[in-house]
């Protein structure tokens, strides 16, 4: 128990850490090869954000724990709203600015609408996997033509542009790219290890493990990304990286399990995990979006967020010692 423990904690902290030496590599060799800053924003970045979910839910689904991969992808979306951006939000109220950002907020809705229908059959085979790869090119070329064919500045774009590094040499970029991508499955093996025996020593699902330790450790580096871009006064790219994570969570990290391990789903995937999925994700799409709120997540909102984080964490400590008690 105190080696898994170990391995969580320290798997954690290597994951934020490769999660960013990745990015910073993989984004600076892009910018040398000349790839235009947008697509490198969308494409390169948003995956690197996502690799621990991704790399995470691949080692999970190969290692013969779907569970932990579909808790993963979509305990990761819930983090990223209620826990994430609610936190933020209590620290600087966010406002919405970005044209394409608001472009994405129905985008996200729509996808998450679709991956429910997808999973309401109870089965995540290869085909779903397939379609949800095939997603995510087409939401990634829908968002790249917005952003490409814009006529007037955009302040999401002009800060994602802003971050990528500027000054890293060719070489220096493959190292860090190279360093990174084999610190995440080193970390993303050693977090998978820990938590399956984690579950198997209290008598916890795969399912529960990765709704919980596996998904708010894997969006650490979102937490920290966003905090951050708040503080720095880019609330288009603190709420940018949120909404850009929960894409590749659903369609590419949600993949993986399809591809590699497919199987059914879980009752409670769909009738619990998913519903609270798609409240959160409207209840975004209700605060960035409506004249009411004007575009500004308030601290009243950043409040209510982490409180629905904290109740649905509650749900299902209640519901695990509810099954262990039957």
């Amino acid at each position: 128990m105190l080696l898994a423990t170990f391995a969580i904690l320290f798997g954690l902290g290597l994951l934020v850490w490769s999660a960013d030496r990745f990015v910073v590599g993989s984004a600076s060799l892009a910018r040398n090869l000349g790839v235009p800053p947008l697509l490198i924003g969308l494409t390169v970045v948003g995956f690197g954000t996502s690799a621990p979910e991704i790399l995470v839910s691949t080692v999970a689904a190969l290692q013969g724990t779907p569970g932990i991969a579909i808790g993963n992808a979509l305990g990761s979306n819930i983090a990223n709203i209620a826990l994430i951006l609610g936190m933020t939000a209590l620290i600087a109220p966010l406002t919405v600015h970005s044209d394409m950002l608001r472009r994405e907020y129905p985008l996200l809705l729509l996808v998450s609408v679709g991956v429910y229908l997808l999973l309401l059959d109870g089965d995540l085979g290869r085909l779903d996997g397939g379609l949800l790869l095939a997603g995510l090119v087409i939401v990634m070329l829908l968002l790249a033509r917005i952003g490409l064919g814009r006529q007037a500045p955009d302040p999401l774009v002009e800060e994602l542009e802003a971050e990528i590094p500027t000054a890293i040499t060719t070489p220096a970029a493959t190292l860090w790219l190279l360093v990174g991508l084999a610190t995440l499955i080193l970390a993303s093996r050693m977090l998978v290890w820990g938590a399956v025996e984690v579950a198997a020593t209290f008598g916890v699902s795969e399912l529960v493990i990765g709704l919980t330790i596996v998904a708010v450790g894997t969006s650490l580096p979102e937490l920290a990304a966003t905090v951050v871009s708040a503080l720095k006064g880019e609330h288009d790219l603190a709420i940018g990286n949120v909404v850009g994570s929960n894409l590749w969570n659903l369609l590419a990290v949600l993949a993986a399990p399809g591809l590699l391990a497919p199987g059914r789903v879980p009752p409670d995937v769909i009738n619990r995990d998913m519903l609270v999925m798609l409240g959160l994700t409207l209840a975004l799409f209700m605060m960035g979006r409506t004249l009411k709120t004007r575009g500004v997540i308030n601290r009243t909102e950043g409040a209510l967020l982490v409180a629905a984080f904290i109740a649905y964490q509650g749900w299902l400590l209640w519901e695990t010692q509810d099954a262990a008690n039957a």
